[in-house]
């Protein structure tokens, strides 16, 4: 492949509770992947646990520096000499004295050598009510991130975010207009958004940017019984699906990346040329 093409893998999980098990079956499907010849992996929010229910995260979250899914993927990562986006680990965040513990939904990528090349923490907390019988409170238990975060990959920019970060277009244009020509969008979506907007979303982001979208997602029912609606995206910058997986489930997704297919899509739309000030006149 040329220095602007590359194989990418976005994996799909069915992730428990406790980290070690799901270590282990990321690792395995890291290495499924490797020996496909994928060049850059990415696997979903919540690689390493599920839960964003605080009485599940006590005890399975650490430090970054003493998380063992950290480590573990970062030596797996200098072992394979692969470029790997871990979609999110649950890292404790320092808090003030006597504050109830916080944690950082933060997402890494990790380069051929094993090091931490970026980490993006989520800014956008996913607090709603999805049904009257399905809510979500996440800033209960994460804090949100405060930066947009960039990265270079040996054939562009890559910008990073998480799951419903998805709904605010103004953060990929931003990442966009900063150099990205690929966004990671690693998600926990539930059922019935994910019935009604992950495509839809997914391919807006895509367009609205001329940027590749990989979108590696959980997928299944998890054991704390929660269900979340899988179908892991793989999208080029027109728009168009390279690789979806058939629906909930473990699975591997390939695709072919070339990098010069983000300018010519940003030659033939180029929307991100022309924002243009504007006033509002609003109703009094």
């Amino acid at each position: 492949m040329s220095d602007q093409t590359f194989k990418a893998a976005v994996i799909q999980m069915c992730t428990g509770v406790e980290v070690a098990p799901n270590i282990a079956a990321a690792c395995e499907m890291i290495r499924e992947a490797h020996a496909a010849g994928a060049d850059f992996i990415a696997t979903p929010e919540n690689t390493a646990s599920i839960s964003i229910r605080k009485a599940d995260i006590q005890g399975q979250e650490a430090r970054q520096e003493f998380h063992p899914a950290v480590s573990a993927f970062g030596s797996l990562a200098d072992e394979l000499n692969t470029w790997l986006m871990i979609g999110s680990i649950g890292i404790d965040v320092e808090a003030p004295d006597g504050a109830p513990a916080r944690y950082a939904n933060r997402s890494f990528l990790f380069g051929p050598d094993g090091a931490i090349k970026a980490t993006y923490d989520k800014i956008h907390m996913f607090d709603v009510d999805v049904s009257e019988t399905e809510s979500w409170r996440e800033s209960e238990t994460f804090e949100a991130g405060k930066k947009a975060v960039g990265a270079n990959l040996p054939w562009g920019g890559l910008g990073m975010t998480i799951c419903y970060d998805m709904r605010f277009a103004h953060l990929y244009r931003t990442l966009a207009r900063a150099g990205a020509d690929f966004f990671t969008v690693p998600s926990a979506f539930t059922v019935p958004t994910g019935q009604a907007h992950w495509h839809v979303l997914l391919r807006a982001r895509a367009i609205e940017c001329g940027a590749y979208v990989f979108a590696p997602a959980q997928g299944g029912t998890h054991e704390t019984g929660r269900q979340t609606w899988g179908h892991s995206l793989i999208i080029g910058p027109w728009g168009e699906i390279i690789a979806e997986a058939g629906g909930t489930g473990p699975e591997i997704i390939y695709g072919v990346i070339d990098t010069a297919e983000v300018a010519k899509a940003r030659a033939r739309l180029p929307s991100l040329t022309h924002d243009r000030p504007f006033d509002l006149d609003a109703p009094e």
